[in-house]
C-alpha cells in the first residue's frame, strides 16, 4: 500500500517557484506523481531551487497539454478551490476527502488538480471533478500559496496512508476497474448527443447538463458501469428515428 496511484495535477501554474515548492511538498508527504498542465517557465532553474532537493518529483513530472491528457487513466478525480460554485457538487472538508481519495487510489489511478494562481481551477474543469474540496481559511483572508495547499492536502493523504483507513476495505470493490476520465468523458458526451436528439435538451444548456453530471458523480463509476449506460444510449439511439437518421448520416 502506498501513495503512488495518487496524481497531483497543477493546471497552468504561472511562476515556476510554485512548481518546485509544491514538488517539495509533495515530497514531504510521500507523494511523486505530479502532472504539469502547460506550465510556465519550466524546467527551469527557479523550480529546481524552490524543490529545495525533491528533484526527483521535477525530473518524473508530466507535462501534458490539455486536463484531457493528464486525468485520462484517473477513475476518480478531486477538484480544489477557493470559493463556493453556483451548483454545488458533492465535497466535505479536506480530511474526509482526502481519506475518500485514497480509499479509492487503492482501485487505481486518482487525481487532485489544483487550478492557477490567480483563478483557480474554472467551472468546465471542476465538472470534470467528481468531488470539490476547500480549505476552511480564515474568510478574511482565505488565499493561500499553491505550495502550501497542496501540503495541507498531502498532509491529509499521509494521514488516511498511515491510519490505512481500513473502514474503506468493505466499500471498495478492488477487483472491479473504475471507468477512467476518459471513458466517463465519453459518456457524458454521449449522453448529451442522446438528449439533443429526443429533444430532452430544446437548446444547448450548460447548466443543465452539469446538473445531470452532478448525479452521476456522487460515486465513482465502475467502467462496466459505463458500457452498461453508453448501451442503454446505444439502444435508445436506435428506437429513436430521428437519432437514426442522425446515425446514419454520420
Amino acid at each position: 500500500m502506498s501513495l503512488d496511484n495518487i496524481a497531483i495535477v497543477l493546471v497552468r501554474t504561472s511562476h515556476p517557484g510554485n512548481i518546485g515548492a509544491a514538488a517539495r511538498a509533495m515530497a514531504n508527504m510521500g507523494l511523486s506523481d505530479l502532472r504539469l498542465i502547460e506550465p510556465a517557465g519550466f524546467p527551469g532553474a527557479e523550480a529546481s531551487a524552490r524543490a529545495a532537493g525533491a528533484n526527483h518529483v521535477l525530473e518524473n513530472a508530466q507535462i501534458c497539454r490539455t486536463l484531457d491528457e493528464a486525468i485520462a487513466d484517473s477513475g476518480f478525480v478531486v477538484g480544489a478551490t477557493a470559493r463556493p460554485r453556483s451548483i454545488a457538487w458533492p465535497s466535505s472538508d479536506p480530511a474526509s476527502v482526502m481519506t475518500e481519495l485514497f480509499a479509492r487510489s487503492r482501485a487505481g489511478k486518482v487525481s487532485l488538480l489544483f487550478g492557477r494562481e490567480a483563478s483557480g481551477l474554472t467551472n468546465e474543469e471542476l465538472d470534470r471533478c467528481q468531488r470539490h474540496v476547500r480549505i476552511p481559511a480564515n474568510e478574511d483572508y482565505p488565499s493561500l500559496n499553491l505550495a502550501a495547499a497542496v501540503l495541507i492536502f498531502g498532509y491529509e493523504l499521509r494521514r488516511a496512508y498511515s491510519a490505512e483507513v481500513g473502514s474503506a476495505d468493505g466499500e471498495i470493490d478492488r477487483s472491479v476497474p473504475l471507468a477512467s476520465a476518459e471513458q466517463v468523458q465519453g459518456f457524458f458526451q454521449h449522453l448529451e448527443t442522446v438528449l439533443n436528439e429526443i429533444g430532452f435538451l430544446k437548446s444547448p444548456s450548460v447548466r443543465l447538463m452539469r446538473k445531470i453530471k452532478r448525479i452521476f458523480s456522487r460515486a465513482p463509476l465502475q467502467a462496466q458501469e459505463v458500457n452498461i449506460l453508453r448501451g442503454i444510449l446505444t439502444s435508445v439511439q436506435y428506437h429513436n428515428p430521428h437519432g437514426k437518421d442522425q446515425e446514419n448520416d454520420r
